[in-house]
């Protein structure tokens, strides 16, 4: 047997043991996110992984009465998976998307963004790389407001 090998079966005392994580609906934990405006139920990845993934469900009952302001998240990668309602983001590079339930948009670490409006009620899937993942206010690209 290899020696990656031995340490898939066995983790030494010093790196902790990842294990599964299992997040019932029935019993949600919700937790303070990025947005006071949003709902942020946990999905007990960030323990079960010793924080290299974060997964929460992100959710609303009003949509977005102004844009978020363009930001950039420190981190590796950010996924989003719709599961209903809708959201409209613009980058820097002058694109404007809207994600739709069903649709997916990863966006890398570093890249600039702006979310500027909502379906009144939606549902989503977040996954960032690592679990800590910064949020930075920045300055518009030029020519965006």
């Amino acid at each position: 047997m290899t020696a990656a090998a031995q340490r898939k079966e066995s983790p030494s005392a010093a790196q902790p043991a990842k294990t599964y994580a299992l997040a019932k609906k029935s019993e949600a934990k919700y937790v303070e996110g990025r947005r006071a405006f949003f709902k942020y139920r946990e999905l007990g990845v960030t323990a079960a992984s010793q924080g290299e993934i974060r997964a929460q469900v992100t959710s609303a009952t009003a949509g977005m009465s102004k844009p978020t302001g363009w930001h950039y998240h420190v981190c590796d990668s950010q996924l989003v998976y719709m599961l209903s309602g809708w959201v409209d983001l613009e980058f820097e590079d002058g694109r404007t998307i809207r994600v739709e339930a069903g649709d997916s948009l990863y966006i890398p670490g570093g890249l600039r963004h702006n979310e500027i409006r909502t379906s009144d009620a939606f549902e989503l899937l977040e996954v960032s790389v690592p679990a800590d993942m910064g949020t930075v206010p920045c300055d518009p690209p030029a020519g965006r407001s």
